[in-house]
């Protein structure tokens, strides 16, 4: 038997061979059988527990073949997808690998950018947008984010600058392109 392997198999056909045998050497194969799967490499003297034994035995070899079969393909499988995950976030080469812009200036906001999204000041935001020539949005930009818990669509804001410039592009188009509402007025003498 396989090591660690707790079972085996019997099939339902045995029977047949069973019901020809008296209890005593039914007794004696299932002994014989038991020993062999526990590696215990049974002998026996006994002609027809030899004879009923043989199909049993060849039918557990197949089994226990089948089963480290399967055995080492789920290890394998398991390995690959732990060598994949694992390794994943490494690139093989400098091709793949991620670039970092780095700001000089020395202040600590530009550190903290590096790590992750910080967000900006009212007093950043409101020079920020001013450079962009929109002027007296700054807090309605900023409530809208902050309400949204600085969500850009369904993905985590990662610049606000580039929000920013988008918010821009947005409002142009919204103003080049009037809008018309459609309006339905009901009125409750219509319904009596």
């Amino acid at each position: 038997m396989a090591t660690d392997k707790k079972s085996f198999l019997l099939y339902c056909d045995l029977i047949h061979t069973v019901e020809q045998l008296t209890d005593e050497q039914a007794g004696d194969l299932l002994k014989h059988i038991l020993r062999y799967v526990n590696d215990q490499e049974p002998q026996t003297e006994n002609v027809i527990t030899r004879i009923a034994f043989e199909p049993i035995k060849q039918s557990l070899k197949r089994d226990l073949q089948k089963y480290e079969d399967i055995r080492k393909r789920n290890q394998d499988n398991a390995r690959k997808r732990w060598d994949a995950t694992a390794s994943s976030g490494i690139p093989n080469d400098t091709k793949n690998a991620d670039s970092v812009i780095v700001s000089v200036s020395g202040s600590v906001t530009d550190k903290k950018e590096i790590k992750g999204f910080v967000k900006p000041t009212i007093e950043q935001l409101k020079e920020y947008m001013s450079e962009q020539g929109m002027n007296d949005i700054a807090e309605n930009w900023l409530n809208h984010y902050e309400a949204n818990g600085w969500m850009v669509g369904k993905n985590k804001m990662k610049d606000w600058k580039a929000s920013v410039r988008t918010w821009k592009i947005n409002q142009k188009n919204n103003s080049a392109t009037p809008q018309v509402v459609h309006k339905k007025v009901f009125n409750l003498s219509d319904y009596e």
